[in-house]
């Protein structure tokens, strides 16, 4: 008899639109409860943040839920803070900060960041 892991996993392989049943009481459901990520954008250098730092840095990003468990959820999203400087931004994009990974070169250049940075810090293009 195979076991009901087993079962599920076969079921998930074979892409089976039928849903494998869960213990009694418990209910399986999509984890971002069918919402998706806002991925638009009204300036050329909030495209740029969208591009590069948004899947992070947006609603339901990771880097946006870890700052939402660490400081206060309103200063969570990145966008929304009026207390970042390009200096700041620059600098915990190239060295990382916390869980967040250095950023190189190679992913976003210097003159991609300055934008990014400048848009963050508010700073006039």
């Amino acid at each position: 008899m195979i076991g009901r892991g087993v079962m599920v996993l076969a079921l998930m392989l074979a892409g089976g639109a039928a849903l494998a049943q869960a213990p009694a009481g418990t209910r399986i459901s999509n984890a971002t409860r069918g919402g998706m990520q806002d991925r638009s954008s009204h300036s050329p250098a909030e495209a740029l943040f969208v591009e590069k730092c948004g899947m992070c840095h947006r609603q339901m990003g990771m880097g946006t839920v870890i700052l939402a468990r660490r400081m206060d959820p309103a200063l969570a999203m990145l966008e929304l803070r009026h207390d970042l400087t390009v200096d700041y931004v620059t600098a915990a994009a190239r060295g990382g900060i916390g869980n967040m990974p250095r950023i190189q070169r190679g992913e976003v250049s210097d003159a991609q960041l300055r934008v990014i940075a400048g848009y963050l810090a508010k700073v006039a293009p």
